[in-house]
């Protein structure tokens, strides 16, 4: 099996891109990608591009417009893993020994398409009844809260926190810094949670081009990131009520990828986590195993999850402050990766960044425990 490496990467700004639509997103973030590779765009041989709401044969679109229409491309569907799963694509084709150089791409132009709270698949039978994501996760937040005896003043440390990184990311959405008063007299969307614990509506896309080890040593040069392990789980099905605090499925895939990775939650140095609202991200850290159940909150508050803390959670400014256009999302997580691990995070680099994971959750499925999560884990 080869090994697999990361040799370009490219993003848009994610915003609000009201002069723009998908393909024009898409186009920009490949063709940053294949600049930042050095590379001549005819040796990628594959493609496969992630995105939710775009409709019909948008990958084609773009690469229609970037000169490599006639190459084999997928266009994958995972509600927010979708980027991150097109990734995981690429990663099997190298490993296979398929192709030597794939394009993976993600994007989304959310604003277009999609208005008001995202909503499980009108046939759950708990959206029947008006459950909508917002509401899924203030139950766990208020559950978190009563079983921890943590505060609703610590919980707002994670948006303000992650506004504070992205305030550094000239990419992302939010660029203004926020306290936790204005976290507290936000727009209340769903007892506990408020508008700032909301991640926002966005549109961007985001692209990496992946290789295999010899590839990457003729083409790659010193910038090449290795992509240690990429995990894709699905939830299981759930015959009693599951906790509301802990995330099995996060676990699950993440210990998929340290064993694939040959590696220990303690060797992780950072990581981008799909907080989609606050409460997420203290969940899906502590199902990783990067802080111990019920800790996360208070080790924010010590700032060991910020810049410069011990173990840095979102630099970017994750979804909360960088956007979410979900197709894109788990590609720009890894964008952000390879980033730090080269050296290249500006005013937000991570000082001796050798080890990062990112990890994208997506949706809600009857019956099931969560309908996607991508684990990634890159070294230098």
């Amino acid at each position: 099996m080869n090994d697999v490496y990361v040799i370009g990467v490219g993003m848009t700004r994610f915003a609000k891109h009201a002069d723009r639509d998908v393909v024009s997103l898409g186009t920009e973030a490949v063709r940053a990608a294949i600049k930042d590779a050095n590379l001549d765009p005819r040796r990628i041989e594959a493609a496969y591009c992630g995105h939710v709401f775009q409709g019909m044969a948008a990958g084609q679109r773009v690469l229609a417009q970037v000169g490599l229409a006639g190459i084999p491309l997928a266009n994958v569907e995972n509600a927010c893993s979708s980027g991150a799963t097109a990734i995981r694509e690429a990663y099997l084709a190298i490993r296979a020994q398929e192709c030597e150089v794939v394009l993976a791409f993600g994007m989304e132009h959310l604003t277009s398409k999609f208005k008001g709270a995202l909503t499980p698949d009108e046939d759950d039978p708990e959206a029947a009844v008006g459950l909508t994501m917002p509401g899924v996760y203030a139950m766990r937040a208020r559950r978190y809260m009563e079983e921890y005896g943590t505060t609703r003043e610590q919980l707002a440390l994670i948006p303000v926190k992650n506004r504070a990184h992205a305030a550094l990311n000239p990419l992302a959405q939010f660029q203004d810094r926020i306290a936790v008063k204005q976290v507290l007299e936000s727009r209340p969307i769903a007892d506990p949670l408020r508008l700032l614990d909301c991640s926002p509506i966005s549109d961007g896309a985001a692209a990496v081009i992946v290789t295999s080890d010899a590839a990457a040593r003729r083409l790659g040069g010193g910038r090449a990131i290795r992509l240690a392990a990429s995990s894709l789980r699905t939830g299981s099905v759930e015959p009693e009520p599951t906790s509301m605090s802990f995330e099995p499925l996060t676990h699950a895939t993440a210990r998929d990828a340290y064993e694939r990775a040959g590696i220990a939650p303690e060797e992780v140095g950072f990581a981008e986590v799909h907080d989609c609202f606050s409460i997420a991200e203290a969940l899906r850290v502590e199902g990783l195993g990067l802080f111990g159940r019920g800790e996360y909150l208070l080790a924010v508050e010590r700032g060991d999850a910020s810049l410069g803390g011990r173990m840095p959670v979102n630099p970017s400014g994750g979804l909360l402050g960088k956007g979410h256009p979900l197709g894109a999302t788990g590609v720009a997580q890894v964008v952000e990766l390879v980033r730090q691990l080269r050296g290249e995070g500006a005013e937000r680099q991570i000082e001796n960044a050798t080890v990062g994971l990112a990890h994208c959750r997506g949706g809600k499925a009857a019956g099931v425990d969560g309908a996607a999560c991508t684990v990634q884990i890159l070294t230098r």
